[in-house]
């Protein structure tokens, strides 16, 4: 999923360092992974901060860097001197086209939000979702050692769900960057500026406008976390326990935003830590899925992603 950025750093920070202090979430869960799992995951993690990092910074010349970076990674012949997330990133995926081609389409995602960045439609939304966190599902799919490639569907929207969520929670902060991604054919077309009108109290039609719109993006993220959760049953059984707590943890956030009614003018919604220590015991109703047959992917929900040739088949 797209990660949220904590601003770029000079000095290097180690992947467990960054993913303990920014993806508490995933942190908490990646414990319950065996140790190389945990440690690949982790490294993929530190690459997907890094590229946010930038997309998501204040240097003028951020757009060049990741159009580097997309240079770099698609290279025959690798350079000695990369950046060590890039580095990482391209051992992991040494001889793996498909998370090479993942990364591309996570690049361009964040390479569209390097320009002002206004979504159209439903459409625009799920294909967005897919651009900057559908992707790391798919590549992290592998890491965990998926039985097949019919996991990586779910994978994807696992990735998408975890997306929106991202999205439904930080409306605000968003618009603050000058960003809307709630689609105009929900919202009335509002631009940045009106949405940050309307959470200043200044605007009560809007704020409720935005209300409703949250809670239709939340409504169709409920059901990819219930396809990504699904697919989970291809999953060596503590790879599954570990995404599913991660998934579970982070689809309460919707959840809790919206039995709270849905005030997200208030700012970011968060999950306590004794709540994450509760909801961890969700997963055991998870489990129940391994003893039935794999799940039939739900097509519908890539209806949107067909022009995307790294997820044909899957």
């Amino acid at each position: 999923m797209k990660i949220k950025p904590s601003g770029l750093k000079t000095q290097y920070s180690s992947p467990d360092q960054v993913l303990a202090q920014h993806g508490k979430s995933f942190y908490w869960a990646r414990f319950f992974l065996g140790k190389e799992s945990s440690q690949k995951a982790t490294h993929l993690y530190g690459f997907c901060r890094y590229l946010d990092d930038i997309a998501d910074g204040h240097e003028k010349d951020r757009l060049d860097k990741l159009l580097q970076i997309k240079n770099n990674i698609n290279l025959e012949s690798k350079s000695h001197n990369l950046p060590p997330q890039i580095d990482s990133f391209l051992k992991l995926n040494d001889g793996n086209r498909s998370g090479i081609s993942s990364a591309n389409d996570l690049l361009e995602g964040l390479i569209s939000d390097q320009n002002d960045t206004l979504i159209s439609d439903e459409g625009e939304l799920i294909q967005y979702s897919y651009q900057v966190a559908g992707t790391v599902g798919l590549m992290m799919a592998p890491i965990l050692d998926a039985k097949n490639n019919k996991s990586f569907s779910f994978a994807i929207d696992l990735g998408i769900a975890m997306q929106l969520t991202n999205i439904a929670r930080d409306v605000k902060e968003d618009a603050i960057y000058g960003r809307r991604y709630i689609p105009k054919t929900l919202c009335r077309a509002m631009t940045p500026d009106e949405i940050l009108i309307s959470a200043n109290g200044n605007d009560p039609q809007g704020r409720e406008i935005i209300k409703k719109s949250i809670n239709h993006i939340l409504t169709i993220a409920e059901g990819y976390y219930d396809s990504g959760l699904s697919g989970l049953a291809y999953l060596p059984i503590r790879n599954h326990i570990a995404i599913g707590i991660a998934a579970i943890i982070y689809r309460q956030i919707g959840r809790k935003l919206v039995k709270r009614g849905t005030r997200w003018w208030q700012g970011r919604q968060i999950v306590s830590f004794a709540e994450k220590f509760i909801y961890s015991f969700f997963i055991i109703i998870t489990l129940f899925s391994r003893l039935k047959s794999y799940p039939i992917h739900n097509k519908s929900l890539h209806l949107h992603l067909k022009r995307f040739q790294n997820i044909n088949g899957s």
